[in-house]
């Protein structure tokens, strides 16, 4: 018995939003370095 081609289209369309979410939410966490020790601490 063949899979169904709705199936396939499902897992398509899972790999490409799953990864387009992945990507979009690449550096969107902050600044990409450690502050310095010597800085105030924020409020």
């Amino acid at each position: 018995m063949r899979p169904c081609w709705a199936n396939w289209l499902l897992l398509a369309v899972v790999l490409v939003l799953g990864t387009s979410t992945m990507l979009g939410a690449c550096g969107k966490k902050g600044p990409l370095y450690l502050p310095d020790k010597t800085s105030e601490p924020a409020r």
